[in-house]
């Protein structure tokens, strides 16, 4: 009786193997990962063309066509097997990702990948390939909308009370935007910080700024750490 369970089960076994092997078409697959990494290598030149962070990570973006093509894989294997299916959803309920997201719009980039990762895995390529250029075009528009200048912060220290409205008149003249960050006394002196935004990249306003009576100490800097005097 024991023999006889142990070729039921060999037997079992064998048959599910060359059925789920029989389901696994080759061509398939390859046209699904092909697919993937066209719209992967799409979806890395729309975030190229619309960031508008403070800094762009090229490995992020890379990492964007990779992870079109493993969702793509992913999918063609949990839909080829269903054993396979129940062992993939456990083994990835386990793994956690702990990479901080700098900007939010990277998060509608990371969930766009997976999207037209499973569509392409699934087979759905007609949607995944009408999905893309409508979601890429969506955000070219409103990356367009936006003000490309790249924002700085003016930070002067002075001494002279009168110095705070010249400052800021100066700063007018020379840029496209001023805001007030923050006002500080230290001791004496008064620190001004303003976010500006250049007008055409002109920076000769900060030495302007620097050869004012009673100023001590201008500087300019960006988001990203770049410093001008």
């Amino acid at each position: 009786m024991h023999q006889v369970l142990a070729v039921n089960f060999s037997d079992v076994f064998k048959s599910g193997f060359l059925e789920s092997f029989a389901s696994f078409s080759i061509k398939d697959s390859l046209i699904g990962l092909g697919v993937s990494f066209l719209i992967g290598l799409f979806i890395f030149f729309i975030y190229a063309k619309s960031f508008s962070g403070v800094v762009y990570s090229a490995s992020f973006n890379v990492s964007l066509v990779l992870m079109t093509m493993i969702t793509a894989l992913i999918i063609l294997g949990v839909t080829s097997n269903v054993v396979l299916s129940l062992g993939m959803v456990g083994a990835l309920s386990i793994v956690r990702f702990r990479s901080a997201i700098k900007e939010p719009i990277d998060i509608v980039f990371l969930f766009w990948a997976i999207s037209e990762g499973i569509l392409c895995g699934a087979g759905l390529l007609p949607l995944a390939l009408l999905g893309a250029p409508v979601i890429g075009g969506l955000l070219l528009l409103f990356s367009l909308r936006k003000d490309h200048s790249e924002p700085f912060l003016l930070i002067v220290r002075f001494d002279d009370p009168k110095a705070e409205d010249k400052i800021t008149k100066t700063a007018e003249k020379s840029v496209r935007r001023l805001r007030l960050k923050s006002t500080s006394v230290l001791g004496e002196e008064t620190e001004l910080i303003l976010e500006v935004r250049l007008d055409r990249g002109d920076k000769s306003f900060v030495r302007e700024i620097g050869k004012m009576p009673g100023v001590s100490y201008a500087s300019l800097v960006s988001y990203n750490g770049n410093f001008s005097a």
